[in-house]
């Protein structure tokens, strides 16, 4: 012991840490001249000397405070050995992988630490230990690192299933026998949920269901009891509005791990988690509602929950913030259908009768006493939260969230529609769907309807309660949360539900078919009744930006897909909706801007539904002649350029300007043609607007906004000579925008944002046009055919020369000061680096000044900018060099620039410590680079072996090298010779890395 704790003392002196943590890594003072390279063997037998005086320690009965600090410090050099990165080849272990290991490295040692980690005794001890000093925080925090590292074990260590199987049993055992019957610490949940994490997602199902039946129940019922306790303890923390956020932290660990099992069919049977899914479903909706039925408002511990000035308006919303936990949710929710289903609407009943009663109240009161203000608004705005709340949660229980896919019904859902389907009575359901106005509980048989449109049915009950204190000039007691809630629902159900495609399903729910299935009075019904809720909302809430906004959002939803939309241009509300926003009467005239360009973009989709020709003709005219005719009018006055700065004018121009861009959005293969026709006309006119309003920041961002979104949505389906027509347009724009900035002095703040703000835009439409050389779905035209006469002209301007151009111009704009601009910087160096891959031959032909220009920015991007530009400039140096390669001419400015890179990249990978997700793009670039200057690179390698004074040092150096040119000698652009050094790399940087890093 007395020789243990030497060695380890030295150890850990040599090892001093000098972050501000507790844990043991390398200082670094010791990162400049570090010599010693471990070896797996070291690190294991430091690990086993360091149990050895944890045993010690853990059998003594009280430590003093010397003895807790060394205890403490042996503690977290286990910690440090068991989140050590265990690298290839040969499990060399080196200081880098010491100092950048954290906690999310999971366990991988080789079969060698077999003996040593299967060794129950070792686990035991870490169980025991935090049992013993968990009431320190900063001890706690390294125990439970430990044990969590333990839990994530994998890989070789375990010589069969059976090992993994006994080993899982004991730490279980152990787990449970440590938290069961305590009360957890705020410093011990995220340690805790990240050990049950660990244990479910790393260990395979089959391994986790062969513990024993009794052991794996025990587990997953601390599992449920853990989950409802952190997550009362998370209600608590937002109650409190802690900065440091544990519970929360924890309870979304542990929501995941649910899950990552209750999606695994193959291993448990249908209905093996029903239970605990309805505890932790239960428990979530208590601590969201008011008290009787929650405990979201009641005091806990003397503090009562926020009041609601208290709540920043910067704050994110819910549904945003706490998706994750609402996804979770929502599918335990569907594990528990029969459960959960009719208690959303048990409780969404309960909460709009009691809202609908509240305002009639308030009715009474205001005309009985209209000059009375004092009016108690603390009922209303408990049921509003509770409101809000079972809307979400019923959002995420009937609808996952789509992103490029086709959204189905959830298999859990139709299942339990369809099982019930036989006790429904189909006219009963239908009635108390179509009528939102009643509760109900009032409609005959209303015990006999499908639990999934009775819930559905609720939300539209909150959503007429809502109009119908509209009607009655109530408005100022409702809640806009309350309508984005609305709205963002039935966005979510009609991308799901509306007209649901019998085709997707194997099975399908009949009343869900006799509802809202194609061709019936139900879909027709809800339809005309959405677009009513649409209307009065942009009426009602045009001031209220967000509302407005989810408003709009649903409107797409109706009219994106062409068979919703035959339904919606039936209805006469929608013709009345296109022409007053034709005619830019109020309401809809205050909308916002970006308002303004959804319902553009939805009006536009609209007029692409099923219709005889004479209509879609009566429809254009009605949708897009008016802004056209009203546009010209504007433009072609004789006075314009006197009275283009008029508010009257330019609000005409600005909302014409977000018109283009709504229109644009609106772009689909099959309406590409009528909307690059229509479009190009304005794109013309747009940059001689350009002139007249040089000196109007705002409204040049958006005609140069107009452009970027044509190029954006319709480029791909160009064919050759469409495709020239844009790059023309774009080309002018772009000239007219260079003569007019170029040489003009930025003097303040708000004129460098400005430009900041025109140069992401302009770098964005560049490299939206470059995106055709990646994506193109034209076909010669073929989408146009018929809709304009003529031929092709000869091709006169290609997507290379109006991107060069555009770097031409947008070079001498950037400077250091807008490149501190993330997005801007982010953007800059993404074009840079297509630009070198698509057209790496024309780099060398670029005016002197410009290629300068584009080789600083390379260098600079990857001396002095984030890993992430780093990372582009390495990808853009690689064809730069291919090119050089190819043309072969020793002589050229780009041959001699690449020399430089050569030197850079090497001096990356061999002497500074670099993020090690670039090593990949280094690699290439680096092999490329070597290829074309071999003399160069032999020169670097001699010069940095001949500053080695350390013997040692210089052969292991001087070693490494040979070794990794052997393979690729002489080194040649060949995939497969540039294949075998990318791995000797690896090698190379396992062996060496990090040995020469200097401060």
């Amino acid at each position: 012991q007395t020789l243990a704790c030497s060695i380890l003392t030295a150890l850990l002196s040599e090892f001093s840490s000098s972050s501000k943590t507790s844990n043991i890594g390398l200082s670094m003072e010791f990162h400049g001249n570090c010599k010693r390279i471990f070896q797996e063997d070291d690190l294991r037998q430091i690990f086993m000397l360091t149990v050895e005086v944890l045993q010690e320690f853990s059998r003594r009965e009280n430590l003093n405070a010397q003895m807790s600090s060394v205890f403490q410090r042996y503690l977290a050099l286990a910690n440090q050995v068991l989140s050590w990165n265990f690298l290839p080849p040969n499990y060399i272990l080196h200081y880098i992988a010491m100092f950048e290991s954290s906690q999310n490295v999971m366990l991988k040692p080789t079969e060698s630490w077999r003996e040593t980690l299967l060794d129950s005794r070792v686990m035991e001890l870490f169980f025991t230990v935090h049992r013993k000093i968990r009431e320190d925080t900063d001890m706690a925090q390294d125990s439970l690192q430990c044990l969590a590292q333990l839990a994530s074990l994998h890989g070789p260590v375990f010589p069969d299933e059976g090992s993994q199987v006994d080993y899982l049993a004991h730490f279980i055992e152990g787990l449970l026998n440590t938290i069961n019957g305590i009360e957890i610490e705020d410093s011990e949940a995220v340690g805790i949920s990240s050990i049950i994490s660990n244990l479910i997602t790393v260990f395979p199902r089959n391994i986790l269901t062969a513990i024993p039946n009794e052991l794996f129940s025990s587990f997953v019922n601390c599992l449920a009891h853990l989950t409802c306790s952190f997550g009362r303890s998370a209600a608590l923390e937002e109650v409190l509005d802690k900065d440091d956020m544990v519970y929360m932290e924890a309870y979304d660990k542990l929501l995941e791990s649910w899950l990552t099992l209750v999606q695994d069919d193959k291993h448990f049977h249908k209905g093996f988690f029903t239970q605990h899914a309805v505890q932790v479903f239960n428990s979530y909706i208590q601590c969201h509602l008011a008290a009787p039925d929650g405990t979201r408002n009641l005091t806990a511990n003397g503090v009562a929950s926020r009041e609601e000035e208290e709540i920043s308006e910067l704050q994110e919303d819910d549904r945003d913030q706490f998706c994750d936990q609402l996804a979770s949710v929502g599918m335990l929710g569907r594990i528990a259908a029969e459960h959960c289903i009719p208690l959303l609407t048990s409780l969404l009943e309960d909460r709009v009768t009691r809202l609908h009663g509240q305002l009639q109240r308030h009715q009474q009161q205001l005309l009985a006493s209209p000059a009375s203000g004092s009016i108690d608004n603390k009922v209303l705005d408990d049921l509003y939260e509770d409101i809000h709340w079972l809307i979400l949660v019923t959002g995420y229980l009937l609808a996952n969230d789509t992103q490029g896919e086709t959204p189905l019904i959830p298999p859990e859902v139709m299942e339990y529609s369809i099982k019930h389907s036989a006790e429904v009575d189909i006219n009963t359901t239908l009635q108390i769907l179509g009528s939102p106005g009643e509760k109900a509980s009032s409609i005959p048989g209303y015990n006999r309807t499908d639990s999934v449109i009775r819930l559905l049915s609720a939300i539209l009950r909150v959503s007429e309660v809502e109009s119908r204190a509209i009607r009655a000039n109530l408005t100022h007691l409702l809640s806009p949360q309350m309508g984005k809630d609305i709205v963002w629902f039935l966005k979510r159900w009609a991308k799901t539900y509306l007209l649901v495609d019998e085709k997707l399903y194997d099975q399908i729910s009949l009343p869900f078919s006799t509802a809202f299935g194609a061709d019936t009075e139900g879909s027709q019904w809800i339809v005309g009744y959405l677009l009513e809720k649409v209307i009065s909302n942009l009426a009602v809430w045009s001031s209220e930006q967000d509302l407005a906004n989810d408003t709009v959002q649903l409107l797409v939803t109706l009219v994106e897909r062409r068979e919703r939309a035959n339904l919606v241009i039936q209805c006469e509300n929608w013709w009345n909706l296109a022409k007053q926003f034709a005619r830019r009467s109020p309401p809809l005239h205050y909308l916002s801007s970006s308002v303004q360009r959804t319902l553009m973009k939805a009006l536009v989709l609209g007029g692409f539904a099923h219709m005889d020709t004479e209509t879609k003709q009566q429809y254009w005219t009605e949708v897009l002649q008016p802004l056209q005719q009203r546009f010209l009018n504007v433009i072609n006055q004789e006075n314009f350029q006197q009275i283009c700065q008029e508010e009257e004018v330019k609000q005409e121009i600005t909302a014409t300007l977000e018109a283009l861009c709504g229109i644009a959005e609106a772009t689909q293969i099959d309406n590409v043609a009528i909307l690059f026709n229509f479009l190009m006309d304005f794109l013309n006119n747009c940059i001689g607007l350009m002139e007249v309003y040089k000196n109007t920041p705002e409204t040049v961002n958006l005609i140069i906004e107009v452009f970027v979104e044509v190029a954006h949505k319709q480029i791909c389906y160009l064919g050759e000579a469409k495709a020239m027509n844009l790059y023309e347009a774009c080309l002018t724009l772009l000239q007219v925008y260079s003569k007019n900035n170029l040489g003009r002095q930025r003097i303040d703040v708000t004129a460098e944002e400005d430009q900041y703000q025109d140069l992401l835009l302009i770098m964005e439409l560049l490299t939206n046009l470059l995106s055709k050389e990646f994506i193109d779905f034209s076909d010669t035209d073929e989408v146009f055919r018929g809709h304009e006469p003529g031929q092709a002209t000869n091709r006169s301007v290609s997507a290379a020369d109006v991107v060069l151009y555009g770097v031409n111009l947008v070079l001498p704009l950037m400077s250091q000061d807008l490149l501190k601009f993330p997005s801007l910087c982010n953007q800059y160096y993404k074009l840079i680096t297509f630009i070198c891959e698509i057209f790496p031959e024309k780099i060398p032909q670029l005016p002197e000044d410009l290629f300068k220009s584009l080789m600083y920015s390379l260098e600079l991007g990857m001396s002095s900018m984030s890993s992430e530009v780093c990372q582009l400039c390495l990808e853009a140096v690689t064809p730069l060099a291919e090119q050089c390669a190819k043309a072969q001419e020793t002589d050229s400015t780009l041959f001699l620039a690449t020399r430089h890179f050569l030197k850079m990249v090497f001096d990356m990978l061999v002497l500074q410590k670099h993020n090690t997700e670039m090593t990949t793009a280094a690699g290439e670039a680096f092999y490329t680079l070597v290829c074309l200057h071999q003399a160069e690179y032999s020169e670097l390698v001699e010069t940095l072996l001949s500053t080695q004074q350390d013997p040692v040092i210089y052969q292991r150096l001087a070693d490494a090298f040979n070794k990794l040119t052997a393979s690729s000698t002489p080194p040649t652009l060949d995939r497969k010779q540039k294949m075998a050094f990318l791995k000797s790399l690896e090698e190379f940087m396992a062996n060496v890395g990090g040995l020469l890093c200097v401060k």
